[in-house]
């Protein structure tokens, strides 16, 4: 069993900070989740009040880090997103190592039903991609093509597998998802998550909202 570190992180600077999550290989799919001390993914229907001043710091560095963002349409509705975008600081980060200014961008939805007109695909420094099922509405898929790059895979649902294996032919090989818990719940009974970076908020929402991973269960623990 390996060694077990424990590193506060306010002690930590952001070099410290961003070896400490350098992934150990290139293809690495990470999930970045914030939830409550019993367990809840969201307080009022959003995870942004869960969040606080060290889960921020960590969220910015994970971003920077990665090739693409994956997060679901409803997350994405829920939360507000609009284009990817980093601040100066890690943007300077990534153009040291030889990477583009800023991630991809991509966004799950299963049937493709997103406004090709949201500032997430219009204001996009990188040109986003969208993944959906297979099966998805052709016109949904044709309106969404003349602002992102559509990966359609899978009937009836998403087939993440063969997603990420679009993404990493195209060298999006280091994955972040930011959820939801239901497109986070598919990666875990796909067996396709590496790593779930944690943060865990000291509040105890109560009984009701969802927990961090929703959907059909894995097949193995």
């Amino acid at each position: 069993m390996p060694d077990v570190q424990y590193l506060r992180l306010d002690e930590l600077s952001e070099a410290e900070l961003h070896e400490a999550y350098e992934p150990p290989e290139e293809d690495w799919l990470r999930v970045n989740f914030v939830s409550s001390a019993d367990g809840a993914a969201t307080l009022e229907g959003l995870s942004g009040p869960l969040s606080g001043k060290a889960d921020k710091r960590v969220f910015k560095v994970l971003r920077a880090s990665c090739d693409v963002l994956l997060a679901g349409s409803g997350t994405v509705l829920a939360e507000g997103y609009g284009p990817l975008v980093l601040d100066p600081e890690r943007e300077a980060w990534r153009t040291e190592r030889g990477l583009p200014r800023v991630p991809v961008m991509a966004v799950a939805s299963r049937s493709a039903r997103l406004d090709p007109e949201a500032a997430l695909f219009t204001h996009a420094p990188r040109r986003p991609v969208v993944v959906c099922a297979a099966d998805a509405a052709v016109g949904h898929m044709a309106a969404l093509r003349e602002v992102a790059d559509v990966v359609a895979v899978g009937h009836g649902e998403i087939d993440y597998e063969a997603a990420l294996g679009v993404l990493r032919e195209r060298g999006l090989r280091r994955v972040l998802c930011e959820g939801g818990p239901r497109v986070f719940g598919e990666l875990i009974a796909a067996d396709l998550v590496d790593e779930l970076c944690l943060t865990v908020s000291p509040l105890l929402v109560g009984a009701g909202p969802i927990r961090v991973a929703e959907g059909r269960a894995a097949a193995s623990a």
